[in-house]
């Protein structure tokens, strides 16, 4: 959604403003490969992930053409997306957690899965949303929205994971949201018991408001409860031991509450400070969100992941291991050229980006010529040199 907010926004500007700098594209696209590979490297861009089963995380699209809206909600693997619904209209879905690709299944009747034909007829397990036919949010609108105007900031929940316009949240969008999760109102108000978490660890937001309650007296100890405490000392220490206290009990009692409207955002980390005893990990379990306690589950560790396995596919890189084949004096003669070529278009493009100059196609051109007939001259000295 990342990627799609990039190059609406691109669009937007050109449309406005009838103009804009190479330099901004080459910024943008910089910037839409780095986003790409984060979500996108994560995943298998080759073999369909139906035999890995229910995929913890993993880049997911929806095929308008073969599922469109009226039929059943199905969802598509990376590759599959690629190898069998190639030239189909799309919706990028980014990712989903526990999902088992849908491809070729009883929901395509005319289209068989080219990776993985032999499937289920249905994935049961997997859950849908209106995402899967290209609306979102509250406001059910598709994403780009051609009839909305405003440009606006979309923002997965963590828990539902539908995306929410940052003005349709009902709170302030904090900074740094990149580094943040999100749970939308709804799903806070489903599950009312993380309003006591988010009243102790939740981001503070503006249109939110945060209020301590006055605790009540603590009672005092009758010499009868002394005496209990006397007779069942060795009883209570051994429950401590097998059984941690509960967190979320605790935060109870301090009475600290929170207004319980808006969407709620986290810091980093706020996962690892939710109560994980026998009693709260039955009830995370029974409301479907066990995933809180895993941190690895973070759609920000999904996207290290991916930025990590494309780091090391280009450590592999062609071109890299052809530079390999090459004597020290070709390798430093390739590399000096891409860097002079390299600084030589910055500096071109910044000129026109500093007088507000619209780059066209001609002054690309005439670019490359250039350095053309530069390379021809140098390659001419170097020949007749003795």
């Amino acid at each position: 959604m990342t990627s799609s907010r990039t190059i609406y926004c691109l669009q937007r500007r050109m449309c406005e403003e009838q103009t804009v700098s190479l330099v901004d594209v080459l910024e943008e696209d910089e910037e839409l490969e780095e986003e790409a590979s984060a979500v996108l490297a994560g995943s298998d861009s080759d073999h369909c992930s139906y035999p890995q089963g229910y995929v913890k995380r993993q880049a997911l699209y929806a095929c308008n053409t073969c599922t469109p809206k009226g039929s059943e909600a199905a969802g598509i693997c990376l590759a599959c997306s690629y190898k069998c619904h190639e030239g189909h209209d799309l919706f990028e879905l980014y990712t989903k957690r526990n999902f088992r690709c849908d491809c070729g299944n009883r929901k395509f009747s005319e289209l068989q899965c080219k990776l993985h034909p032999d499937k289920d007829e249905v994935n049961s397990l997997n859950k849908y949303s209106q995402n899967f036919f290209g609306v979102y949010c509250t406001c059910g609108r598709p994403y780009p929205d051609p009839e909305d105007q405003v440009e606006d900031e979309m923002i997965q929940c963590v828990v539902c994971e539908d995306w929410l316009h940052g003005r349709h949240l009902g709170c302030v969008v904090p900074d740094c949201v990149e580094l943040q999760e999100m749970i939308c109102e709804s799903c806070m108000k489903t599950h009312s018991f993380l309003w006591t978490y988010a009243a102790h660890l939740a981001v503070p937001g503006g249109a939110v408001e945060v209020k301590k309650e006055t605790a009540e007296e603590p009672t005092v100890p009758t010499k009868e409860d002394e005496v209990d405490d006397a007779i069942e000392p060795s009883c209570k220490r051994s429950r401590e031991e097998v059984e941690p206290r509960c967190r979320l009990k605790e935060l109870q009692a301090i009475g600290q509450k929170r207004v319980q409207s808006g969407a709620v955002f986290w810091p980093s980390a706020w996962r690892s400070k939710l109560c994980s005893c026998s009693i709260c990990q039955v009830r995370l379990l029974e409301a479907g969100l066990s995933f809180l306690l895993d941190e690895s589950d973070t759609v920000l560790a999904y996207e290290n992941k991916g930025k990590n396995s494309e780091q090391r596919r280009q450590e592999h890189d062609p071109l890299m291991s052809a530079l390999d084949n090459l004597n020290r004096v070709q390798q430093l003669e390739i590399i000096h050229g891409y860097n002079d070529m390299k600084t030589e278009l910055k500096d071109f493009l910044q000129r026109f980006a500093a007088e507000g100059k619209v780059v066209t196609s001609d002054d690309i051109r005439q670019f490359f010529e250039q350095q053309s007939r530069k390379r021809r001259r140098v390659d001419a000295g170097a020949f007749y040199c003795t």
